[in-house]
C-alpha cells in the first residue's frame, strides 16, 4: 500500500501593476490520497487482491501562486468482505479488523501538503522564499486474510463426527467418509431453531496433538474460531482404536487451544458425546459419567447421535439459548 504525497508548496510573488511590493502569495500543496478499507456484504472472496497486489493513491497538486491551495488528491477506499482481518507483515500488527457492514479502517495515510511562503512572512522578512515540500505519504506491506463468522465453533479428533453434526442440524453438506481429515478447509451451515431464531456454526478440519506448532491440518484454521462466541467439543464416545483414550486427547486438544491463543482458550466450551447410537442406554450414561469424573469436567455436557439426529435438537435449543444470553 503506498499513499499519495502531499504537495509542495509554493513561493511566489504577487506582481500587479499599480502594486508595488505585492509580496508573497505561494499556497500550500494539497493532501495526497490515503487508502481505506472497506468492509462489504456484497463480497465473499478475496480473490481480486491476490493479482492486484500494489495499491496506490495520487499525490496532492503543488501549491500555485495567488495563495491558491493545490488540489489534494482522492482517497482510495478498497472494498473487502465482512470478516477480513488487515495485519502489517513486518510487525505482525492487527490493523483492522473489518466485522461489521460498511466499517471503515484506514490503512495507510496520505502525507500532508507543504506550505507556500506566505506563511513565512514578518516585519523583519517582508520576503520569504522559503516553502515546505510535501509531505511522503505512508508505504506499508499488508496481510489481508478473510475469517469465517461465526456463533458456534466445532472442536475434536479428525472422525469424531463434526461433518455429520454439522449436516444433520443445518443444510450444510461437507464432506463425510470413514477416514480421517476428510474436511480440508471450513464449512459453515446456519442452523434454524423456530422461525425467526438461528445462529452459524463453523466447522474446521480436526485437530491432533501439535496442531499449535504446525501438525496436521486444524493449525491453519484454529484462526477461524475466534471469533465464535462458543466452541462444541465433538468427542468420539466409540472410538475406532481400541489403544485411544478420549479423555486423554480432550486434554491435549485443550492444551493445544492454551498454546495458539489464550483468548480462544477461555471461550466457553462444551463437551458432547457423539455415536452414542452404538451404545445401549445404560451403557451410555456410565460411560458419560467415567469420562466426566476422570477429566474433572464441570461445564456443560451432551449426548447426540450425529447419524440418528437422537439428542441434537436439545442441543441447539440450549446453544441458542446460551447465545441470546450472552446478547
Amino acid at each position: 500500500m503506498h499513499a499519495g504525497k502531499g504537495g509542495d508548496g509554493a513561493a511566489s510573488f504577487r506582481r500587479e501593476k499599480y502594486v508595488p511590493r505585492g509580496g508573497p502569495d505561494g499556497g500550500d500543496g494539497g493532501s495526497g490520497g490515503s487508502i481505506y478499507a472497506l468492509a462489504d456484504q456484497n463480497i465473499n472472496t478475496l480473490i481480486e487482491y491476490r493479482y492486484a497486489r500494489i495499491h496506490r493513491a495520487k499525490d496532492g497538486e503543488n501549491g500555485h501562486g495567488k495563495q491558491c491551495t493545490g488540489r489534494s488528491a482522492d482517497d482510495v477506499f478498497l472494498r473487502v468482505p465482512v470478516g477480513t482481518t488487515v495485519t502489517d507483515r513486518e510487525s505482525s500488527e492487527v490493523i483492522a479488523d473489518l466485522a461489521k457492514h460498511d466499517q471503515l479502517a484506514l490503512l495507510a495515510r496520505g502525507g500532508r501538503g507543504g506550505l507556500g511562503n506566505v506563511h513565512f512572512k514578518s516585519s523583519t522578512n517582508r520576503a520569504p522564499r522559503r516553502a515546505t515540500p510535501g509531505i511522503p505519504g505512508e508505504s506499508r506491506e499488508l496481510q489481508l486474510e478473510l475469517r469465517v463468522l461465526a456463533d458456534v465453533g466445532l472442536l475434536g479428533l479428525p472422525n469424531a463426527g463434526k461433518s455429520t453434526f454439522l449436516r444433520a442440524v443445518s443444510s450444510a453438506r461437507p464432506k463425510v467418509a470413514d477416514y480421517p481429515f476428510t474436511t480440508l478447509y471450513p464449512s459453515l451451515g446456519v442452523v434454524r431453531v423456530g422461525v425467526h431464531h438461528g445462529f452459524v456454526i463453523a466447522d474446521v478440519p480436526g485437530l491432533i496433538e501439535g496442531a499449535a506448532e504446525g501438525a496436521g491440518l486444524g493449525h491453519r484454521f484454529l484462526r477461524h474460531l475466534a471469533r465464535t462466541r462458543l466452541l462444541l467439543h465433538i468427542v468420539d464416545a466409540v472410538p475406532t482404536d481400541p489403544n485411544a483414550d478420549p479423555v486423554r486427547d480432550v486434554r491435549a486438544i485443550a492444551a493445544e487451544l492454551k498454546k495458539y491463543d489464550q483468548i480462544l482458550y477461555r471461550t466457553p466450551r462444551w463437551l458432547v458425546f457423539n455415536k452414542v447410537d452404538l451404545l445401549p442406554p445404560k451403557q451410555r450414561a456410565q460411560l458419560v459419567s467415567e469420562f466426566v469424573r476422570r477429566l474433572r469436567w464441570k461445564g456443560p455436557q451432551f449426548v447426540i447421535s450425529a447419524l440418528t439426529g437422537e439428542g441434537c435438537q436439545d442441543l441447539c435449543y440450549a446453544i441458542m439459548k446460551h447465545l441470546e444470553d450472552q446478547r
